[in-house]
């Protein structure tokens, strides 16, 4: 039989100054700076997009058009009830109001309330209705945009230089100039300019002809 011989071997503990722990934790803290750095690079990116977006879309929202759903059936049968409506707010900074722009404005009886209707009487006019015929000047407004004129009847009414006369197309049902009269031009938000909803009547709007 033959005699196995051993070879003795020195067994050394590990110690810990062996592993080098201090490359491990420079390792450790790099990867961790590094992540930190990236999500850091995240979301300033995502607060920069946020920024910029409110910068466009704020002023825009504020100072040139803003989102109106109508509410009733005073202007049918050119608006409907739910219709949304973008309205253009800029405009009347620097031209006025013309006749048959559709506004929308703060009721003058209560600012919380606003109200859609038809401008038909412009300052410095006077403006009548006889057995529901609109009369400016003396002279008989021709509306084509009017499926029901009613019987109404309305005094004459001289508008100052910053006052207007407006009315709704569905005439019977519309609380408009024949109740609070002339409409101050500081009460008007803007006019409608783009009907988003439904989709099937999508559309801007044009002037009648009078």
């Amino acid at each position: 039989m033959e005699n196995t011989k051993f070879k003795n071997e020195e067994i050394k503990a590990v110690e810990p100054e062996d592993l080098n722990l201090d490359k491990f934790s420079s390792e450790n803290e790099n990867i961790i700076l590094a992540s930190a750095k990236k999500f850091g690079r995240f979301v300033f990116d995502i607060l920069k997009v946020v920024l910029i977006s409110l910068a466009i879309i704020l002023p825009v929202r504020m100072f040139l058009i803003q989102p109106f759903y109508v509410e009733g059936a005073s202007m049918e049968p050119n608006f409907h009830d739910k219709e949304y409506l973008i309205i253009d707010e800029i405009s009347y900074r620097f031209q006025e109001p013309q006749r048959g722009e559709v506004i929308v404005f703060r009721n003058p009886n209560n600012n919380r309330q606003y109200y859609i209707k038809r401008v038909i009487g412009l300052p410095g006019e006077t403006v009548e209705l006889k057995s529901g015929k609109v009369f400016v000047n003396e002279q008989v407004l021709e509306e084509d945009y009017i499926s029901d004129l009613s019987a109404s009847n309305f005094s004459k009414l001289v508008l100052a230089d910053d006052e207007y006369f407006v009315l709704g197309d569905n005439r019977p049902v519309s609380q408009d100039s024949r109740y609070f009269k002339a409409l101050n031009k500081d009460n008007i938000i803007g006019r409608v300019w783009f009907r988003g909803w439904p989709i099937n009547k999508i559309s801007t709007f044009n002037l009648p002809n009078y």
